[in-house]
C-alpha cells in the first residue's frame, strides 16, 4: 500500500512530488528546503536558521505520517558548501540526539530556490 502524505506542517510541494510517501512500514520524505510552510518563504539567515527550519518541517511531515525524528533510519544532507557542514551539524545534532540515523553528507553546485541546506529522510512508519 502507498499513501500521499499531505499536511500544513511541511511547506507545500514547488513541484510534481509529494512532501512525503508511506509504504511498507516506511516513510519517505522528499528533500526539505527551509520554506516556512504559514508563508512558503524561504526563512532567512545563514545555515544554522535554515537547518533549524528544514528540521522543524521535517518533524511536522514526520507526525502527520504517524511518525517521528526518533523513527529516522537514513538522512541524506545537501550542503550548498561543506564550509557549513560545523554549523549544520549543530543543529542537526540537538534534533537527533539518541541513537542518530544513518547519514550522508554531500555538497552540491545549486540548491531549489538557492538555499544553503536540503534534508531528506527515510523513517519507520
Amino acid at each position: 500500500m502507498r499513501q500521499v502524505i499531505v499536511t500544513s506542517d511541511g511547506p507545500k510541494a514547488i513541484g510534481p512530488y509529494s512532501q512525503a510517501i508511506k509504504a511498507n512500514g516506511l516513510v519517505f520524505l522528499s528533500g526539505q528546503i527551509p520554506l516556512d510552510p504559514a508563508t512558503q518563504q524561504l526563512v532567512a539567515g545563514d545555515v544554522a536558521a535554515q537547518t533549524e527550519r528544514v528540521m522543524r518541517n521535517i518533524t511536522g511531515i514526520l507526525a502527520a505520517a504517524g511518525s517521528s525524528p526518533a523513527q529516522v533510519v537514513k538522512t541524506t544532507v545537501f550542503l550548498k558548501s561543506m564550509n557549513d557542514f560545523a554549523a549544520m551539524n549543530e543543529v542537526y545534532a540537538r534534533h537527533f540526539t539518541a541513537e542518530p540515523p544513518a547519514r550522508s553528507t554531500v555538497e552540491v553546485a545549486r540548491l531549489p530556490k538557492d538555499v544553503l541546506v536540503e534534508i531528506e529522510v527515510i523513517a519507520l512508519a
